[in-house]
């Protein structure tokens, strides 16, 4: 199975891409978002892969990030859902976008994907609601860190209180994350806890 390529850009389409490695041109699928954030024909590009065999072709999935490509995989375990729509769905909801739709379960945003009917989309909030990558919910709770950065201890701790509690990962770093928001990084973990549950009894 192929997992990452490194290459040039070849050319790119609406749907997908062709990175140039090594003299061979892989066709790789990507959403219009990872698309859109691709350098130029000829300029250097990394991309995670997912790969797709079956009986008559290999398809090639491309990433930006870990997170986009989990909420990929993720995604496609709830039924109706296949490649095209995941993909559809990551090119209108940035990771963090979707993280906290489905935390929020605002299936609205998420059916504004292209073929995402309203009841596919409030099917993925709630199977989805509290399977969340890591990775993709914690930039619900400090969204300027860096990228797979660890979230601070007293958030960190704030957040797995409120998975203790029963709330879904991407809920707790939602309601964490508007905790933070009001009163700052450098709150005692017991205020976070508070002021998360607070957001998730509005």
């Amino acid at each position: 199975m192929i997992g990452k390529l490194r290459g040039t850009v070849d050319s790119a389409g609406l749907e997908s891409m062709v990175l140039d490695v090594g003299g061979v041109g892989y066709l790789v699928h990507c959403s219009p978002r990872t698309l859109s954030s691709l350098p130029q024909p000829g300029e250097p590009a990394s991309l995670l892969i997912d790969t797709h065999v079956r009986e008559d072709m290999i398809r090639l999935y491309g990433f930006t990030t870990e997170a986009e490509r989990d909420w990929f995989r993720l995604m496609q375990g709830v039924q109706g859902v296949g490649a095209k729509v995941a993909l559809a769905i990551l090119g209108v909801l940035s990771t963090s976008g979707l993280a906290l739709a489905v935390a929020g379960g605002d299936r609205t945003a998420v059916a504004r994907a292209p073929g995402v009917g309203p009841k596919l989309a409030a099917r993925i909030v709630l199977e989805l609601k509290d399977k969340g990558p890591g990775g993709a919910t914690d930039a619900l709770v400090m969204p300027d860190a860096e990228p797979g950065a660890p979230l601070p201890r007293n958030v960190e701790d704030a957040v797995s209180a409120l998975v203790n509690l029963g709330y879904g990962r991407p809920q707790a770093a939602a309601a964490v994350g508007a905790a933070v928001a009001s009163l700052g990084a450098e709150a005692g973990t017991a205020a976070l806890i508070r002021g998360g549950l607070k957001a998730l009894s509005t």
